[in-house]
C-alpha cells in the first residue's frame, strides 16, 4: 500500500518509530515467513475476451455438489425466484451508503421494512442493520454490554466455534475478558453456569439451535444470566424462529444471528448478512445504521437515518463498533424473502427442516450411523461414524453429494434443510450402508 499512500519514506520512518518499529518487517513480525508476499510477478495485460476466458476458467475448478446435506453455520435453502428480481434491479443494486435521506428514499425505506420484520422475527423492540455477518453480530453484541464493572463475557462451548473465535478477536481489542461456559450432553450446562458467572459479569451468549444442531433451555439459561446482573444474548437461526419460542419470548436481551438464510445464496461463503435486535433499554448502544420513520415539512411520510453516533464514522478511537460500510443490499435480499415467505412460508420451510432432518437421521441410524445425542434438534445432528468418516465423505462425493461437517474422524454434523429430497437422502444413506458394510 505504500505506493498510494501520499507519504514520503522518512514520514512512512517516523510513523514507524512512533509505534515502536524500525522496519516494516518488524511491524509484520507475527505474519509468518513463509506466507508473506515478497513480490508480484503479473502477467502481461490482457484484453477484455482474454481476460473473461481467464475468469471462467478460474470459476470452472469450482464444483457445485447437486446435493447438499451440510449447515454448520451455511444453509442450502429455497430461495423464490421474486428475490433475485427485485433485488436485481438497478436501484437497489449498489453499495451505495444513504447518508443523504433526501435522494436515498427507496434504500432508507427498503432497510426500516428489514428492520421491522427482524423485530416481528426476533420479538424484540429494535432492530439495526449494516453487520456484517452472524459471528460479527456476536461479538459487536457482547461490545454492547460492557460496563465499567462488568467486562467478562461468558460463551456457550456449544456455539459455533467461529462465532467463539471472532467475539475473543474482538475482546482481545476491548480488553474483555473471555470465559467459556462448558457443554455437558451436547447442550449447554447450567449449572456450570451458574457457578461461573459472577460480579464481572457482562453476558452470556448462547446459540439456539446450537451447533450441534441441538435445542437448547433458552428460558433458563436466560433466568440464570439475570439473575448474574449479565445482558442476555441469544444467536438464532432466522428459519427456525418460524417454529421456536423467539427470544423475546426468552427474555433476551439481543437477539444475533445469521442471516444467510433468508434468501441469500451459499456464494461460497460469502458476502452474508448478520442480523442483530435488542430491547428498547439498548437501542441506543446498536451498531450500524438505524433507520427511522418520519414526516416531511408537508407531513408526507419519510425516513432518516436515526439513533447514530458521529464517534462510529469520524471519531473511530471513542467508538463502540466499527461497522461503518453498508450491507444494504444484503438487508434488501432478507427483506424480499421474508415478504414473498411470509408468516405460513417460513413456519412451512422451518416444517419440513425439521421433518426432513428426521427422516436422514432415521435413515443414517438404519445405515449403520448412530445418534450421538438423544435430545431435541431442529434440522442439523451429530452421528458417530465409527473411524469411517473420511471414507463416507468420499463415497458420498463421488456421487455427487456433499455430506456432513467432519468433527473428527468418529463425528459428523449433518443438516437437512427444505431442498433436501427424499431420494437424495435415501441415496446417500444406501452409500453409508455400503461403506458401513451395515
Amino acid at each position: 500500500m505504500g505506493t498510494y499512500l501520499p507519504n514520503t519514506k522518512e514520514e512512512q520512518q517516523a510513523m514507524l518509530r512512533e509505534i515502536g518499529h524500525g522496519s516494516f518487517e518488524e511491524l509484520f513480525a507475527q505474519i509468518p515467513e513463509e506466507v508473506r508476499l515478497k513480490e508480484l510477478h503479473l502477467p502481461k495485460g490482457l484484453s477484455e475476451m482474454e481476460t473473461l476466458d481467464e475468469m471462467e476458467a478460474i470459476a470452472g475448478k469450482n464444483h457445485r455438489f447437486r446435493w447438499i446435506f451440510r449447515g454448520a453455520g451455511a444453509y442450502d435453502h429455497y430461495i423464490p425466484a421474486i428475490v433475485g428480481s427485485v433485488t436485481g434491479k438497478e436501484e437497489f443494486l449498489t453499495a451505495y451508503t444513504p447518508y443523504q435521506a433526501e435522494i436515498s428514499q427507496g434504500i432508507l425505506q427498503s432497510i426500516f421494512e428489514y428492520q421491522t420484520m427482524i423485530c416481528e422475527l426476533t420479538g424484540m423492540d429494535a432492530s439495526n442493520a449494516s453487520v456484517y455477518d452472524g459471528a460479527t453480530a456476536a461479538a459487536e453484541a457482547a461490545a454492547m454490554c460492557r460496563e465499567r464493572k462488568r467486562e467478562t463475557v461468558y460463551l456457550s462451548a456449544a456455539a459455533n466455534p467461529q462465532v467463539i473465535e471472532v467475539v475473543k478477536t474482538y475482546c482481545y481489542g476491548n480488553g474483555m475478558r473471555v470465559v467459556l461456559v462448558p457443554e455437558r450432553g451436547g447442550v449447554t450446562d447450567p449449572e456450570a453456569l451458574r457457578e461461573l458467572l459472577d460480579e464481572t459479569a457482562a453476558c452470556f451468549y448462547v446459540q439456539q439451535p446450537n451447533y450441534y444442531g441441538n435445542l437448547e433451555d433458552a428460558e433458563a439459561l436466560g433466568r440464570i444470566a439475570h439473575e448474574a446482573g449479565a445482558k442476555y444474548i441469544m444467536g438464532c437461526n432466522p428459519i427456525s424462529l418460524a417454529m421456536l419460542q423467539t427470544p423475546g419470548e426468552c427474555g433476551a436481551d439481543i437477539a444475533v444471528g445469521e442471516g444467510q438464510p433468508l434468501g441469500l445464496g451459499l456464494a461460497f461463503g460469502g458476502p452474508y448478512l448478520g442480523f442483530m435486535a435488542a430491547t428498547q433499554k439498548l437501542v441506543r448502544r446498536l451498531p450500524g445504521r438505524i433507520v427511522g420513520e418520519t414526516t416531511d415539512r408537508d407531513g408526507k411520510r419519510a425516513y432518516v437515518l436515526t439513533l447514530q453516533a458521529r464517534e462510529q464514522h469520524i471519531r473511530r478511537e471513542k467508538a463502540g463498533s466499527n461497522i461503518c460500510s453498508n450491507q444494504a443490499l444484503c438487508a434488501l435480499t432478507a427483506a424480499v424473502y421474508l415478504s414473498a415467505m411470509g408468516a405460513e412460508g417460513m413456519w412451512q420451510a422451518a416444517s419440513l427442516c425439521v421433518s426432513k432432518a428426521h427422516y436422514l437421521a432415521g435413515a443414517l441410524e438404519q445405515a449403520g450411523l448412530s445418534l450421538k445425542y438423544s435430545r431435541p434438534f431442529f434440522h442439523e445432528f451429530v452421528t458417530i461414524t465409527n473411524g469411517k468418516t473420511k471414507a463416507i465423505l468420499e463415497a458420498l462425493e463421488r456421487a455427487d453429494i456433499l455430506g456432513g461437517l467432519p468433527l473428527n474422524e468418529n463425528e459428523m454434523l449433518w443438516c437437512a434443510t427444505e431442498k433436501s429430497a427424499k431420494a437424495a437422502m435415501d441415496r446417500a444413506a444406501a452409500i453409508v450402508k455400503e461403506v458401513c458394510g451395515a
